[in-house]
């Protein structure tokens, strides 16, 4: 079995007294639960006038959800937390039980010390004396960082700094790492090794330039002697390589990716930073060497450069490398680190973990649920695909599905969860407390989008549920303005003529939108337990203990899950 994962007094291991039977027992209590409301699950609230959804709920629910109000909506039925319940009527067994058993089932998203608390009035306390800095986070790690991964990469740098010290491990490989804004904390900040993993030449790019930065800040305070903070040593100064990791693709292809950044992009040593002028000039265009025509600039200045031009470094092929055994045999073990890495990214760095010999452990918090591959829907909107075909060797790597991932709910009866389902897992509930108790006009916008969907289809049936985008500011506009920005976007004329009474008539039934989507909405934390459950069972399947931690501030990080998992001593 795996090492015991020692937790922090700030962090709390809900899952600690979870066994295995008592995992496969909750999968199997979710999916039966979830399989009878597929018809809420799965519906479109933009679906809400012409699909008739009011209508397909229980009529004795229909009479006592009609006319509650937004602060009330809110109580009875989205927090778990609320004692004082005050029913305006008798509700009917069935509603409660539905609401029981969908709080019960979902796992609790706050850290015990914020449970109990009037849910979303609670801000992280690092930031109260300044809502836009967190006092718990150097001020050279706040630069270009907003609060909530000010709050994110503060908890989960420190968490992976635990795996590291109980691993014995000082890399760490950081996957879908954007900007660096995580890497620049646990290298500069944490004095670990990292190797960070982008699919965005640009976000490399910026990520460099950044790390550039902090260190010309660095160097002048140490300078003027104002900063007792330590340069680190080269190995602490992280790595930044442009590269996709294939979900169809084995952990050799991944350890090989890995090899190879070390030959990619090289940090400096020690940086001077350039005038705002000079540093400017660094992002113009390149020689194909990456180094500026300005060949008056440092040998500093060239290197900084250099490292700048990573956008330009193509993706790492699986073509021309070192026979395996030399590639693998040497690399060093390290802990594997995603911050909401989309989709099967998750699941393939959890795949990984349990394959490849040199991770030692794992963080992994997930988002974006809805693009994660099914067999019931293998090509969902936004997947990414290869740029290049595979190579023969890939292609016999036997490919699985992001969900689901263990055996035990992959054959278990109405498990499976639509893209819908998975895309409502996304939504932050405690967002929407707070609207409802605020009876924000941002509630409004659900109602707007029903009623042009309705116009939409009578004049163009061929179009369902037709993408509009984001229109500015929406909840603000008369809903005669909504339309006329919205129906030029799906090829309809502006000026189509509407009928402004049918228009009054489904304006007046907003709240019964609001309360319909409320319904979907408090299903949505049983559906991501599903998902997170089922990776549990299969770290556990393949002989790994493993921790759900509810890292962050629910308000804040709506995906706040971390799934921790360290495997035994060697």
């Amino acid at each position: 079995m795996s090492e015991q994962l020692s937790v922090s007094d700030d962090v709390e291991e809900f899952t600690a007294s979870f066994t295995a039977e008592q995992q496969r027992e909750q999968a199997k209590r979710l999916t039966t639960f979830l399989s009878q409301y597929t018809h809420l699950t799965d519906s479109f609230i933009i679906e809400f006038f012409t699909e008739n959804l009011w209508q397909t709920l229980p009529s004795t629910w229909q009479a006592v959800l009609q006319d509650l109000s937004y602060p009330q909506t809110a109580d009875l039925l989205l927090d778990a937390s609320h004692e004082d319940r005050r029913y305006p009527s008798v509700w009917p067994l069935s509603l409660l039980a539905f609401r029981a058993t969908a709080h019960a089932l979902a796992f609790p998203r706050e850290c015990r010390p914020d449970r109990g608390r009037v849910a979303g009035s609670v801000k992280p306390d690092e930031f109260l004396e300044n809502q836009s800095q967190s006092s718990l986070l150097g001020h050279i790690f706040r630069k270009h960082v907003k609060p909530k991964k000010q709050h994110e990469i503060r908890k989960l740098g420190m968490l992976v700094k635990q795996l590291c010290d109980q691993t014995g491990c000082r890399r760490v490989v950081d996957v879908g790492s954007g900007q660096g804004h995580l890497t620049r904390f646990l290298s500069f900040g944490l004095g670990l090794s990292v190797t960070a993993i982008e699919a965005d030449h640009t976000l490399v790019a910026m990520a460099s330039r950044f790390d550039a930065e902090l260190l010309w800040t660095l160097e002048k305070k140490k300078q003027k002697k104002s900063c007792s903070f330590q340069l680190p040593e080269a190995l602490s100064i992280p790595q930044h390589m442009a590269g996709w990791v294939n979900p169809k693709a084995s952990w050799e292809t991944f350890i090989k990716q890995l090899k190879e950044a070390n030959h990619v992009i090289e940090g400096p040593r020690t940086l001077f930073g350039p005038s705002k002028k000079r540093r400017s000039d660094l992002t113009q265009t390149s020689q194909p060497n990456g180094l500026s025509h300005n060949s008056n600039r440092s040998e500093s200045e060239q290197m900084l450069s250099k490292r700048l031009c990573c956008s330009d470094i193509p993706a790492v092929s699986e073509e021309g490398l070192n026979p395996e055994e030399s590639l693998l045999q040497d690399y060093p073990d390290f802990v594997l680190t995603g911050l909401h890495a989309c989709g099967d990214l998750s699941a393939t760095l959890l795949r990984h973990f349990v394959s490849c010999p040199q991770v030692r452990g794992i963080t992994s918090v997930a988002c974006c649920y809805m693009k994660i591959t099914t067999k019931e829907n293998p090509t969902p909107p936004g997947l990414i695909s290869p740029s290049s075909p595979l190579t023969p060797s890939t292609e016999s790597f036997r490919y699985e599905f992001g969900y689901p991932m263990s055996s035990w709910v992959k054959w278990l009866p109405g498990h499976q969860l639509s893209y819908k389902a998975r895309e409502g897992a996304c939504h932050a509930v405690e967002d929407y407390v707070r609207r409802l108790r605020e009876g924000s006009q941002l509630l409004r916008t659900h109602c707007y989008r029903a009623i042009l969907e309705t116009f939409i289809r009578e004049t163009r049936p061929d179009l369902r549920r037709a993408g509009i985008q984001t229109i500015k500011k929406a909840h603000l506009l008369a809903f005669t303005e909504y339309a006329r920005l919205g129906l030029p976007r799906v090829g309809l004329p502006p000026d189509l003529p509407l009928d402004q009474e049918r228009v009054e008539a489904m304006l007046k039934q907003q709240s019964k939108v609001v309360v319909y989507f409320t319904l979907t909405l408090l299903l949505a934390p049983v559906v991501e337990t599903l998902v997170l459950l089922d990776r549990m069972i299969y770290l556990e399947e393949n002989g790994v203990d493993s921790h759900l931690i509810p890292l962050f501030n629910p308000n804040f990080s709506p995906r706040n899950f971390v799934l921790v998992a360290l495997k035994p001593s060697r």
